[in-house]
C-alpha cells in the first residue's frame, strides 16, 4: 500500500478531454465510468502497441441498488400496482445493448452482487423473520423470487406493457382518447427530474414506452444546486438514485427506508416509504448480533422493499474498468472489496 513516493492527481472537467490527456501521457492511471468510451474510444495507438492497457478488474463489492425512484408522497404513485406498472415499461435489455454496449447487469436486489441479496424463496431464519410480519407483507414476498421484468424484443415489451395496462386498470386508471385518466378524469402525468444530462438518452426510450400506456411523462435536467434542494425537500415526482451498500449494513438503513426518515427533509428516504413491516426489518438488521442474523435480516428486508415497488430497478457493473500506462507492477491476487484507487495502492512502479 502506498508504494509511490509521490502521487499527483489531475482534475479535468470534461471526460473527452480527460481521455485525450491520458492518451497523450499527461497522467498514468484512469478509471473509466462511461461505457461508450470503454467500448469505442480506447483502441489503436498506444492501446495497439501495448503502451496503454485497458483491463476489467473483478470485485466482490456490494453494488446496492440504482433505480428510478417514485415519490409515493405524490398521489399518482401511492398505489403499489401503479408502481409495479412503472417497472414493466423499462426495457433494460434494449438499453444495455444499445446505449451501454452490453456492459451492465440488471439489478435484482437492494444488495446486488452480494451474499446479502435475497435468492430463491425465503427459508430458515429469514423466513422466520418474515413470518412474524406476514399480515403486513405482500404475498409475493413468500411465493415469488426477486426477478426484474425481461424485455429485449418487441413482443416481450408488448407483453410487459399489456401487464402494466392491466395493473393500472386495477388501480383505477383507464385510457380515454389516448390518455390515461383516473375516475375523476385527471390525466396520469409526471416529471422525471435529472441532475445528469447523460441520463436523458435513457429516459427518452423509457418515456416513449410510458406513452404507449397513455402516460404523459417528461424529463428535465436542472442545475445541480437546484436539484439538490428540490430532492432534499422531496419536491419531485421521480428521480434517479443510487443506494450504496456496505458489507455490513446498519443504521443507514433507517435513513434509506424508515417511516421516521420519510417525514424528515434531507433524509435519503426519497420514495417516502412508510411501512411498519419495513421498519421492523430495519431493526432486525441494526440489532443483528451474528453474521447469520445480519444476512437473514438483509434478505428479508430486500424482499419487502422489492415487492413494495418503490423504484424501477436499473443496473450495475461487477468489475472496475481501468486503463493505465504500462509502467506498473501488480500483485497476482486481487483484493475482494476495493475501488479503483485502492487497487492502485497495491501496485508499484515497474517501468520497462
Amino acid at each position: 500500500m502506498y508504494n509511490f513516493d509521490t502521487i499527483t492527481v489531475k482534475y479535468f472537467k470534461d471526460p473527452v478531454v480527460t481521455l485525450e490527456a491520458f492518451k497523450a501521457g499527461e497522467f498514468d492511471f484512469l478509471p473509466v465510468n462511461i461505457a461508450k468510451q470503454w467500448a469505442r474510444d480506447m483502441e489503436g495507438g498506444g492501446f495497439a502497441d501495448g503502451r496503454l492497457i485497458k483491463k476489467m478488474f473483478a470485485h466482490h463489492n456490494d453494488a446496492g441498488m440504482q433505480g428510478f425512484v417514485m415519490n409515493t408522497r405524490r398521489n399518482i404513485f401511492f398505489d403499489r400496482k401503479v408502481r409495479q406498472a412503472m417497472g414493466l415499461a423499462l426495457d433494460f435489455e434494449w438499453t444495455n445493448k444499445t446505449l451501454y454496449f452490453g456492459q451492465y447487469r440488471r439489478s435484482e436486489s437492494f444488495f446486488s452482487h452480494s451474499p446479502l441479496a435475497a435468492t430463491s424463496l425465503p427459508q430458515g431464519l429469514e423466513l422466520r423473520y418474515l413470518e412474524e410480519l406476514r399480515p403486513l407483507l405482500p404475498p409475493e414476498v413468500f411465493t415469488t423470487p426477486l426477478k426484474a421484468p425481461v424485455a429485449g424484443d418487441a413482443q416481450a415489451l408488448r407483453q410487459n406493457l399489456r401487464q402494466a395496462k392491466n395493473l393500472l386498470a386495477e388501480a383505477g386508471w383507464q385510457v380515454k382518447d389516448g390518455v390515461l385518466k383516473n375516475a375523476a378524469g385527471e390525466p396520469f402525468q409526471f416529471e422525471i427530474l435529472l441532475a445528469n444530462q447523460a441520463f436523458e438518452r435513457v429516459m427518452a426510450a423509457y418515456v416513449e414506452n410510458l406513452g404507449k400506456l397513455g402516460i404523459k411523462a417528461s424529463y428535465r435536467t436542472i442545475d445541480p444546486a437546484v436539484y439538490t434542494e428540490r430532492v432534499r425537500n422531496f419536491d419531485f415526482d421521480m428521480i434517479v438514485e443510487v443506494y450504496g451498500q456496505s458489507q455490513s449494513p446498519g443504521n443507514e438503513q433507517r435513513n434509506f427506508w424508515s417511516s421516521a426518515a420519510a417525514a424528515q427533509p434531507g433524509s435519503d428516504n426519497y420514495a417516502g416509504i412508510h411501512d411498519q413491516a419495513i421498519d421492523a426489518l430495519i431493526d432486525k438488521v441494526i440489532y443483528a448480533s451474528t453474521r447469520e442474523e445480519l444476512t437473514a435480516a438483509c434478505r428479508a428486508l430486500d424482499r419487502a422493499l422489492w415487492y413494495g415497488y418503490y423504484l424501477v430497478p436499473n443496473w450495475y457493473i461487477d468489475n472496475h474498468r481501468v486503463s493505465y500506462h504500462n509502467i506498473f507492477g501488480q500483485p497476482k491476487t486481487l483484493p475482494l472489496f476495493y475501488d479503483p484507487y485502492q487497487l492502485l495502492w497495491t501496485w508499484w512502479g515497474a517501468e520497462k
